[in-house]
């Protein structure tokens, strides 16, 4: 019988998901389309690797397993799976059709009500993926500057230009790499000893998990504005979860250029890039930024839905509460162990981190320990508390009473040397990709370009 959201007598049962698994292989690199979702991102041989359906704050797996997910599909559900007005307003603009010959009005009404949400949204423009808007974006600032040079702080991407500064930089030419430098956040040292006279722009995302700090931002907006650079906002994950006019409204930062993606439209596939007129208009005649999916109408009737129930109902808000109770009653189950040392969350209160300290061990290890206990008793947990609005007070309650069961595990595995024993198969591995501390611009190379 499959497990359901409770203190499982076993782990689940997955037969169905591996036999997925095995068609899938040698047939579909990677098995997924993002890492993240991929089964190199949880324990092998207990953790399901397909899912098949979604209500609300719960997921269940191919075999009928159920989960509370904390994922919320790795950031685009906002308001919960099947969430009704989303749903039925993606049933209205079916009967009409998906996709058109000429512009439907959904174009203009989204772009308005973009524009009465987000501080610098004088001028939209809409694409698929997040990777489209931000590579966009810094196409825009080098055509409107004039400047070739790109200095970055987070992930934003797979396009060529970002790639170049992860470790799965094969296939991008060196010509390309050479153009785009990365800065450490909260460092402001780190930028100014690479901005110089042909830098087009400063692309980061506002907020990881760490809060800015000393004023970073809006120093950061200054030192940009002082050298004729723009400023542009990756805000993926802080758009429309730390308010509803993402993280610029919530620090009060108004960048050049701003991209959002994942909770714009509660999973359908939309992005949109904001910023003035006078620069996102050089998309009418200078820079080359087509696609013929912008204007695919089910997202364009998702995205305005989920605007508008994010407005009414101050989902920010809601998200900020759930988030805060998981954040602090982590905190608390950890200090009350004496194992806050090693093990903490962290983040903004919409999306929060679980880290482990490598001084108690293979943070990985101890990761997959947590998880493999998690999954178990029916909470699909990757490390993160990726809050949505359908996520009730009674899963947050019984998230924490798993918590209050598995961390004591982990103590005493950490005491006694046994947790990589204690997994049933391989750990979690790791995503090659940067998000902090990762300034590799010499020095010496800006001084010599001023």
């Amino acid at each position: 019988m499959p497990n359901t959201v409770c203190f499982n007598a076993d782990y689940p049962d997955i037969t169905e998901s591996d036999k997925l698994h095995t068609r899938a292989t040698g047939l579909i690199p990677g098995y997924s389309q993002v890492i993240a979702k991929g089964p190199t991102q949880y324990v092998k041989g207990v953790a399901p690797k397909y899912l098949k359906r979604g209500q609300g704050s719960h997921v269940w797996d191919v075999d009928g397993n159920e989960y509370i997910d904390l994922n919320s599909g790795i950031g685009p559900i906002s308001l919960g799976y099947c969430y009704e007005r989303v749903d039925e307003a993606i049933k209205r603009q079916l009967e009409d059709s998906i996709t058109l010959s000429l512009v439907h009005p959904l174009e203009v009404e989204l772009a308005e009500l973009v524009r009465q949400v987000i501080p610098n949204a004088e001028a939209v423009r809409y694409g698929k993926t997040g990777a489209e808007v931000t590579s966009a974006a810094v196409r825009l600032a080098r055509a409107y500057t004039g400047r070739d040079h790109v200095l970055c702080c987070g992930y934003h991407g797979w396009h060529d230009w970002y790639a170049g500064v992860t470790a799965r930089n094969k296939g991008v030419p060196q010509a390309v790499k050479d153009l785009v430098h990365t800065f450490t956040y909260n460092d402001l040292d780190s930028v100014t000893n690479s901005l110089d006279g042909d830098t087009a722009c400063v692309i980061l995302e506002p907020m990881v998990f760490d809060f800015p700090q000393d004023d970073f931002l809006p120093r950061l907006k200054d030192v940009c504005q002082q050298n004729g650079t723009l400023l542009i906002f990756d805000e993926m994950w802080t758009g429309f979860r730390l308010s509803v006019g993402g993280a610029q409204e919530y620090f009060d930062v108004v960048p050049d250029l701003a991209c959002y993606s994942k909770a714009i439209a509660n999973g359908m596939p939309i992005s949109v890039i904001t910023g003035p007129r006078e620069v996102l208009d050089l998309v009418n005649d200078d820079v080359w930024f087509t696609t013929t999916f912008g204007g695919e109408m089910l997202s364009l009737a998702a995205a305005v839905a989920t605007i508008e129930e994010i407005r009414e109902k101050d989902v920010p808000a809601a998200l900020r509460r759930q988030g805060q109770a998981l954040k602090d009653g982590y905190n608390h189950i950890a200090a009350e162990l004496g194992i806050r040392g090693y093990t903490r969350c962290k983040g903004h209160p919409a999306r929060t981190l679980v880290t482990f300290d490598g001084s108690a061990g293979e943070p990985l290890l101890l990761k997959s320990l947590v998880q493999q206990e998690m999954i178990k008793r029916g909470v699909l947990w990757s490390g993160f508390h990726n809050v949505n609005f359908s996520h009730t007070d009674e899963d947050v309650a019984y998230i924490l009473d798993v918590y209050r069961d598995v961390l004591p595990t982990l103590k005493r595995a950490v005491e006694e040397g046994t947790v990589a024993q204690l997994l049933r198969s391989q750990p979690v591995q790791p995503i090659s990709r940067p998000t902090a501390d990762f300034d590799v611009r010499p020095k010496a190379e800006a001084a010599v370009r001023r």
